[in-house]
């Protein structure tokens, strides 16, 4: 093991570990870690001596903050979208790897957990959560979309919760986490060591976490989940924004503060966030993954990425001008042409590409 490896999987006892080690990154997901995180994982699931995964990662800062956004901006920058979306199909078919996965799969999260972060860890059966656990899929503010099966996963929360996540991008720590079903355990920070140690033994898994777990204090959200419900819960964007406003015009500081939130993130993110949590609801997982890669298949050719990368990553003058600029004005048929099949380029689950 050389402590430069961009990610670290080896058998500890009983435990398939993983070791995600760019901490100076925030452990973002570069496409050779998740080469080796699924070579692990084919090589762990028919191997008796391996009775759970447990994914852990170094620094304190985070998990994982996400993919690699400013290496796959360069790529599209330069024409190279076929490498760009190599990557997005093998992510996306290591997502749905760890979400169908037979054993045990515990994440332990104490650091902020967005974007593929969130991929190789909520669709994982146990999700400890950490004091210092920082949830978000912020993505429709650089232009993107809540991508890596949010598709499937934000619409099963509760109270149209993730739906206000997928449209605001907004954060939620290791209260709101365990209250939405985000995780499935709280734990203090200063035992995520001792635990990640526990679970390499022969113990059960569940037993091992039931006895670290603890009860924490509400969330953020928790006050505010009623009127999440109320706003997130309507069937249209436009409704969305049009109960938004009237809470607004009566001085309600959530919706003020959520209008506002939405009103400067990528129009053509959003309403494609939107529909992606309508359609969601009622798709499997794998089918939402190929939605995701139909999505993505046409963000990696459009402007909003690109623009958002620049103003967030790259110039961070967050300052990004959107086409269109409002969500008004959108042309619906534009917004629908990113969940067109793909014919040939399908992503398939249960094959690489």
């Amino acid at each position: 093991m050389t402590q430069d490896q961009e990610i670290i999987c080896e058998r500890r006892g009983t435990a398939g570990f993983v070791l995600l080690n760019r901490p100076k990154a925030l452990n973002a997901l570069s496409h050779g870690m998740v080469r080796e995180l699924a070579r692990a994982l084919d090589a762990w699931e028919h191997d008796p001596a391996v009775t759970r995964i447990v994914v852990t990662a170094s620094g304190e800062k985070a998990f994982c903050a996400g993919g690699d956004i400013r290496a796959l901006h360069d790529l599209g920058k330069a024409g190279r979208q076929d490498e760009m979306l190599a990557f997005w199909r093998e992510e996306y078919i290591l997502n749905a790897r760890i979400q169908a996965y037979p054993k045990p799969f515990v994440s332990l999260i104490d650091g902020i957990v967005m974007g593929g972060g969130v991929g190789i860890s909520l669709h994982g059966s146990r999700r400890v959560a950490g004091e210092r656990y920082l949830f978000a899929m912020p993505e429709v503010g650089i232009g993107f979309f809540p991508d890596v099966g949010a598709t499937y996963a934000l619409p099963r929360l509760p109270d149209a919760a993730g739906v206000y996540l997928a449209l605001t991008g907004d954060r939620v720590g290791q209260g709101d986490a365990l209250a939405l079903g985000l995780a499935t355990h709280a734990v203090a920070s200063a035992r995520m060591a001792e635990l990640a140690e526990a679970l390499t033994g022969a113990g059960p898994v569940d037993e091992i976490l039931a006895a670290f777990a603890h009860t924490p204090a509400p969330g953020k959200l928790a006050g505010d989940r009623e009127a999440i419900a109320a706003a997130f819960g309507a069937p249209t964007l436009a409704a969305i924004l049009s109960r938004l406003e009237a809470g607004a015009a009566a001085g309600e500081a959530f919706a003020t503060k959520a209008l506002a939130t939405l009103r400067a993130k990528s129009p053509t993110s959003v309403a494609i966030a939107f529909e992606q949590m309508r359609r969601g609801a009622d798709l499997d997982f794998a089918a939402a993954m190929a939605l995701e890669f139909r999505i993505v298949s046409r963000i990696a050719h459009g402007h909003d990425f690109y623009e958002g990368v620049r103003a967030v990553v790259i110039d961070k003058d967050q300052a990004p001008v959107w086409q269109p600029a409002s969500i008004e004005a959108l042309d619906p048929a534009a917004v629908e042409a990113h969940f067109a099949p793909l014919g040939a380029t399908e992503l398939e689950l249960g094959r690489s590409a």
